[in-house]
């Protein structure tokens, strides 16, 4: 269950953000894809939890998650 990742419209344009914070899922995903630990992350963003930073993790892996099907017209598929 993903509790710490909220969307409201009224904070950066209804982003996945963390606890309503302007803190966005995406950045601290950056981050991480950057080389950040999450040590560091902790201690650029003292606002923040390690659940936080594991929660931002899940969503990505919950959005990375994908199937492809594929488009089908009568007995043709594209």
């Amino acid at each position: 269950m993903l509790n710490r990742i909220i969307f409201d419209t009224r904070i950066m344009g209804g982003r996945a953000c963390i606890r309503g914070m302007r803190i966005t899922a995406s950045l601290i995903i950056n981050l991480i894809a950057n080389g950040m630990t999450t040590k560091e992350i902790l201690q650029e963003y003292p606002d923040l939890e390690i659940e936080d930073v594991s929660q931002a993790l899940q969503y990505a892996a919950f959005l990375a998650n994908e199937e492809i099907y594929p488009l089908t017209v009568g007995n043709r598929s594209f």
